[in-house]
């Protein structure tokens, strides 16, 4: 997923990566910033849970019914895992005029970021009616000399922390992205592996596929039953058409845009003019369309309109919900996005047991997660860690973060950070 950057202007080093940027965005590391805009959802409402289920292609009535959700040790509608996206409203930081100035535009002005990674880990469910606040920081900074996509690079790691307005945590969400100079990776492009034109055995295999998906629901899944090496039922997403990323926007919000049309996007261009390039027609249109509109994603370097990483992240919460029933309890995601899905690709998503322990009175089980595209290849690898009841134990405990306060739990981040580089 590739983000905009901000207006070109007079500045010299515009698209350039700089050392005196590098610097400058290092010395931001552990400040808190005020995410720029509103969320998508102030609160976990009916139909925003099936709304942004349905983006992913889950009809997981634990997420989409309220009257199922009663049944359930939750006792309601709970909304799906990466929900949380669309939420999250703005917390003051209260910076220092000292801090204030250090965070003031982007040191790396003009450079693409690209998501690479992505971290997550829950520790509360959210229910009808919940609301949450989040706060951001970056969490490392690491210079890569050599890149396949794009040469030298700068690997920008940040956390957003979600939370209760009584500073509850709800969940964490580590991300690393890649910042590089855009003309670098436009000169990679004749390495893209793109979609053909299906044969009707290929549509009838994903169709198949479909047919064949079920929710394990109600039916408990109990950690002794588990065994290693065990595969999970593979499901699929794709083709991926853009009226699905239409309808993924519908329920995941623009994230990256700020929310609103017309008289409002025109509101939004005069604070942020570089959010907004000229189309065809000279109409300044959002950068973000890139994942639609092939005539601006072929002059940033991309052959064809892309996916999102946060679709293919719920593609992989999608199957691990469908395999542990609603009785367990997805803990732990971290995936990498090594390739780009293109509108036309197939999302073939695979898990494994890889291992099951018993660690401080938790149930686990440790899941390799991946996706495929239509020509067998790897785009996107990852794994997970679940919480399973047993028989002796038929309720799961909710895990706890490592520090309950926030500002705690973010330098415990930034020194986890700097131990594995």
């Amino acid at each position: 997923m590739a983000e905009p950057s901000s207006d070109k202007g007079s500045n010299p080093n515009y698209g350039v990566l700089t050392e005196e940027g590098i610097e400058r965005l290092k010395k931001r590391i552990g400040i808190f910033q005020k995410e720029p805009t509103q969320p998508h959802n102030y609160e976990v409402s009916w139909d925003g849970s099936r709304h942004f289920a349905a983006g992913h292609g889950d009809d997981n009535p634990l997420f989409c019914d309220p009257e199922y959700g009663k049944k359930t040790r939750w006792g309601g509608l709970i909304a799906p895992p990466l929900f949380f996206w669309t939420m999250g409203q703005p917390v003051d930081p209260k910076n220092t005029p000292e801090e204030k100035a250090l965070l003031k535009g982007d040191p790396l002005i003009g450079l693409g970021a690209y998501q690479a990674i992505m971290d997550y880990e829950w520790w509360r469910p959210l229910s009808l009616g919940d609301r949450l606040w989040v706060r951001r920081t970056i969490l490392g900074v690491d210079v890569k000399e050599k890149s396949a996509f794009s040469g030298r690079s700068v690997h920008e790691t940040r956390g957003y922390i979600y939370h209760t307005h009584a500073g509850e945590p709800h969940a964490i969400r580590r991300g690393m992205w890649v910042r590089a100079e855009r003309h670098k990776s436009a000169e990679k492009k004749k390495e893209y592996e793109l979609p053909k034109p299906y044969t009707q055995e290929q549509l009838d295999a994903i169709d198949a596929c479909y047919e064949a998906e079920t929710h394990r629901g109600a039916e408990t899944r109990y950690w002794e039953d588990v065994k290693v090496g065990e595969q999970l039922p593979t499901i699929v997403r794709g083709p991926v058409r853009t009226s699905d990323i239409i309808v993924w926007h519908l329920g995941w919000g623009m994230q990256l845009t700020p929310p609103g049309a017309f008289r409002l996007s025109y509101k939004i261009r005069k604070k942020v003019p570089g959010m907004y390039t000229p189309n065809s027609l000279n109409v300044p249109d959002t950068v973000q369309r890139l994942h639609w509109e092939m005539e601006w994603a072929n002059k940033l370097g991309i052959p064809i309109p892309y996916d999102y990483g946060g679709l293919r992240e719920a593609f992989m919460t999608n199957i691990i919900t469908n395999w542990m029933g609603d009785d367990g309890w997805l803990w732990k995601l971290s995936c990498q996005h090594r390739r780009f899905v293109y509108t036309g690709d197939t999302n073939w998503v695979k898990a494994w047991v890889t291992d099951k322990k018993q660690v401080d009175g938790r149930n686990e089980v440790h899941l390799e997660v991946r996706i495929e595209n239509q020509w067998g290849t790897t785009v996107s690898p990852g794994n997970a860690v679940v919480l399973l009841p047993s028989r002796d134990k038929p309720r799961v405990d909710l895990p706890q973060p490592s520090h309950r306060g926030v500002e705690d739990l973010v330098r415990y981040e930034v020194e986890q950070l700097a131990k594995r580089k």
